[in-house]
């Protein structure tokens, strides 16, 4: 069971300083807002993908373009990382669009509408009845 505590700490580490890294040390001008969603360890902990959402971007160009410039930056990521966090053997990182945070935001907005028509509905009801139900 330790081993899966050992794992979550380190993606938590992980997520932490690349957080921080990718905001203060990539200089590259094509780099949006990127947000580390969420970061998970293999149990070796050979490798890390590393999930990020761009800030106001769901273009799919955009998007590429913020893996790539992420992708060329791995090795000096994991250069500042080994310096900051004692690890016998650093993780490779893998970088991936979090897609679900698109998703959920999408599913937000169809629940609000819904929610919106559906008491402009019963607000139409309620009147043609006259307010209220009288028995």
């Amino acid at each position: 069971m330790r081993e899966f505590k050992r794992t979550d700490r380190v993606a938590d580490q992980l997520q932490k300083e690349l957080a921080v890294l990718i905001q203060r040390e990539i200089k590259d001008p094509r780099l949006g807002m990127v947000t580390i969603s969420g970061v998970t360890v293999s149990r070796d902990l050979g490798y890390a993908d590393i999930y990020i959402t761009l800030l106001g971007e769901n273009d799919l160009a955009r998007i590429e373009e913020n893996l790539g410039v992420l992708a060329r930056a791995r090795g000096f990521l994991r250069s500042q990382i080994a310096r900051r966090i004692k690890l016998r053997h650093v993780p490779e990182l893998r970088f991936h669009y979090d897609e679900s945070i698109v998703r959920g935001e999408k599913l937000s907005s169809l629940i609000d509408e819904a929610v919106a028509s559906d008491r402009h509905r019963h607000g139409e009801d309620d009147e043609e009845n006259g307010g209220g139900e009288h028995h």
